[in-house]
């Protein structure tokens, strides 16, 4: 079982809350988006425009994976955008979890303001294809781990 450790510097137990998933089976890409675009929101507003998002009712800005996407009219201040539902749905349950870890501490919910989000690349899981006269292509899936730091603000 490997070690895993948040990419979190600065944590202290008193002050803030934590959750992660690891090695989640979403777009690296996407899941980078997500959490850029729910990183300073408070935990209730985060929740509701992840569920906007994966009814596909608001849009995520696509600010570093931009080429050949459509562009969005209802994004404010960014044209590329997408609705990433599947990595929205993850980071939603992460940030359940986040909401669970807070109520254990006896934090108040309404005050909880995420601090860090961020998606990193996990393990690559290695599959081949078979082709023709011997030889196979690859069909590599990289898995993501989502980490989520909220304090009350």
């Amino acid at each position: 079982m490997p070690l895993f450790r948040y990419s979190f510097q600065n944590y202290d137990p008193l002050l803030h809350i934590r959750a992660a998933g690891r090695e989640v089976d979403v777009s690296p890409k996407t899941a980078r988006e997500v959490c850029k675009s729910i990183k300073g929101m408070f935990l209730h507003d985060a929740k509701d425009y992840l569920e906007a998002v994966t009814e596909k009712k608001a849009a995520v800005p696509f600010r570093r994976f931009k080429r050949g996407g459509a562009h969005r009219s209802e994004i404010n201040g960014f044209h590329a955008g997408g609705y990433p539902v599947k990595a929205a749905a993850k980071v939603l349950e992460v940030l359940n979890n986040l909401e669970a870890n807070s109520e254990f501490k006896g934090r108040d919910l309404d005050r909880m303001k995420i601090i860090h989000a961020s998606a990193a690349r996990g393990r690559i899981i290695k599959a081949y294809t078979p082709r023709a006269q011997g030889r196979s292509s690859p069909s590599f899936n990289t898995l993501v781990h989502i980490e989520l730091v909220a304090t009350e603000a």
